[in-house]
């Protein structure tokens, strides 16, 4: 993961806009935006990025995908931040609203049980394409067959 998706994570993951991370910054929105699509050179901004998150600037460069995030309920809210190549763990106290991470997975719980009842439907809908495919078929091999049969009655005739 390279220094622009760790910030765009991290930004993700404290539930900021990319208009919140700008104004913090104290930048335009599309200076912001082409931060996290690497396309600007941070140094300059790295330090004052990781304030901005919270992180130490090592984290930016030490965060891998290898990383796993353990959110720890407890009367500091603090983030440990696992790495599994070398098992140390970091932490950093950070003023977490519980509600607001509950609040989001339930969000996130409501979207994929929209997201499966609406693949219940999707099936249902293709269920019933299907049965009328299945219906214009039989009926076009049933034209079929009065076509030859008149067809065969043409020739007896002629």
């Amino acid at each position: 993961m390279e220094v622009h998706e760790k910030i765009k994570f991290i930004r993700q993951f404290k539930g900021w806009s990319q208009e919140q991370m700008a104004e913090k910054l104290q930048m335009s929105l599309n200076g912001y935006a082409k931060i996290e699509h690497g396309k600007v050179d941070i140094c300059s901004k790295l330090e004052k990025i990781s304030k901005i998150l919270g992180v130490e600037v090592a984290q930016l460069f030490g965060l891998s995908e290898k990383n796993v995030c353990h959110f720890l309920e407890n009367s500091q809210n603090v983030i440990y931040l696992h790495n599994d190549i070398n098992h140390d763990q970091q932490y950093q106290h950070n003023a977490i609203d519980q509600t607001t991470y509950k609040h989001e997975l339930e969000k996130a719980h409501l979207i994929i049980e929209q997201k499966d009842k609406e693949i219940v439907y999707l099936k249902e809908i293709n269920k019933h394409e299907l049965e009328k495919a299945d219906l214009i078929i039989e009926q076009k091999d049933k034209e079929i067959v009065s076509l030859k049969e008149m067809i065969e009655l043409m020739k007896k005739q002629a």
